[in-house]
């Protein structure tokens, strides 16, 4: 199994244990749970509802985002509305065309709500329920004919109104097939909105996969809730900022100096793969551990007088991988402060010192280092705005 799916794998399992899976597949909703703490927000658990309904297999949906069931005909407004809810880590619903693996377009009305870690009041996950829009339809014929298939529809356009679509009925095989294809044209470019009841039925699933999770969450150890049950613990990078920092592919940490010993809040996916560690292993860690016995005392001064005069610096450091072999890391640190001007993070940014490495052919060292920087800083940035607005 590949490290990448051993996470998502460890995502689902370590919060609800492997017989959650079970039982969620008895659910005939159709939903999906998505982890925002791995880079992409990746979905780890989709119902077999769900996969019914768009035509994928599992292998095909697990580890994929959400966008991968939009196409040019969804609305960008809901997708933002969307983006929106997760960046405040609130509940949300829209109505969404989305697409099927066949290509063929459909309504759904989407209730995305987070899921709360209990004790430290994190999103561990996001819960997206589907519900299906099912148009009744109704064809309106001119004089001699009748209902067919006893179809009602919620919208008649004119053309289908019209004796046009006498003549198209007589020049075609099938009557279903004029419904099929007139059918399609309204689900591709027609607005849909939802009933009371196709609300009613999205709170219900919604209801009955959290009664799950938090069941299973307490064989675990690990319990989770609907609602933030506490206050967030201090340094806690927001669902927002991670999936930012989840799109950025090299390796770097951000770590808190406001917090005791400057722990690592953020460790991306590069570094874990570069060092050995897992998430869970380096998370709440001051950097040190990578250091050694024969880690040069002098670069860790650089860096504490780096972090002293909240300047940046590049070091040359002798390092140690989980498996103790060592690697130099050409080291740049820098503070990241917020839309205010204040220190929010600093930011260390690792490249192996490996002169075998194709990458040093492409971009240099530095400029690969400042890239990261800056795309660390503008997620910052902008999220810090966006909280001062909407305070505002």
């Amino acid at each position: 199994m590949s490290t990448e799916l051993h996470t998502i794998e460890r995502s689902f399992d370590d919060y609800y244990s492997r017989h959650a899976r079970e039982s969620l597949d008895e659910l005939s909703e159709s939903f999906t749970i998505t982890d925002p703490s791995i880079s992409g927000h990746p979905i780890v658990f989709a119902s077999h509802g769900f996969l019914k309904m768009t035509g994928f297999s599992l292998d095909e949906v697990i580890g994929r985002s959400g966008g991968m069931f939009q196409g040019s005909g969804t609305c960008r407004r809901s997708v933002m509305e969307i983006r929106e809810a997760v960046r405040e880590e609130r509940e949300t619903q829209v109505v969404l065309l989305n697409y099927r693996k066949d290509g063929t377009p459909f309504w759904i009305l989407l209730r995305v709500c987070p899921v709360f870690s209990a004790p430290g009041g994190a999103v561990v996950h996001f819960v997206a329920v589907q519900v299906p829009l099912m148009r009744k339809q109704r064809v309106c014929f001119g004089s001699g004919f009748s209902q067919v298939n006893e179809f009602v529809f919620r919208c008649c356009r004119k053309e289908v109104c019209s004796d046009s679509l006498a003549e198209q009925l007589g020049r075609t095989s099938s009557v279903n097939q004029v419904l099929e294809h007139d059918v399609t044209e309204l689900d591709s470019e027609e607005p849909c909105e939802a009933s009371d009841v196709e609300k009613g039925v999205a709170v219900t699933a919604m209801d009955n996969i959290f009664s799950v999770l938090t069941h299973y969450s307490e064989w675990t150890g690990r319990l989770v809730c609907r609602r933030r049950c506490s206050t967030p613990d201090v340094g806690l990078l927001s669902s927002s900022l991670i999936i930012s920092l989840g799109r950025i592919k090299q390796s770097f940490v951000l770590t808190n100096p406001y917090l005791p010993d400057m722990p690592i809040v953020y460790a991306s996916d590069a570094f874990l793969r570069l060092t050995g560690y897992a998430r869970d292993e380096v998370l709440g860690c001051n950097c040190r551990f990578l250091g050694g016995r024969n880690t040069n005392t002098s670069a860790l001064h650089l860096i504490r007088e780096s972090i002293k005069t909240e300047r940046p610096c590049t070091v040359r450091i002798l390092n140690y991988r989980k498996d103790k072999s060592s690697f130099w890391n050409l080291l740049h640190i820098s503070p990241v402060r917020d839309a205010s001007g204040k220190v929010a993070y600093f930011v260390g940014v690792q490249i192996e010192d490996d002169y075998k490495n194709e990458d040093r052919q492409c971009w240099s060292p530095d400029r690969r280092q400042l890239s990261v920087i800056g795309a660390i800083k503008v997620a910052v940035r902008s999220l810090s705005m966006s909280a001062g607005s909407s305070r505002s």
